[in-house]
């Protein structure tokens, strides 16, 4: 049986243990995140929402999520 193996990543400020092979579209699905509504940033570099399942994360990656809010 394959062990597997768990990476740590920053997200908004907080390091969370993910499985190794994870997408930033499993992420923000995981973290049950509105895609309409965010900017993704992947150590400091914005990322296309198109290419978020083709983008895997490596250990100490940093993502910042920022959500938008309407109002005024």
């Amino acid at each position: 049986m394959k062990k597997i193996k768990k990476i740590k990543i920053k997200v908004n400020g907080k390091v969370k243990s993910i499985s190794d092979n994870y997408s930033v579209s499993d992420l923000v699905k995981n973290l049950k995140i509105p895609m309409k509504k965010v900017a993704i940033e992947l150590n400091q570099e914005i990322i296309d929402k198109k290419n978020i399942s083709k983008i895997n994360l490596k250990k100490n990656d940093k993502i910042e999520i920022v959500h938008f809010i309407g109002g005024g």
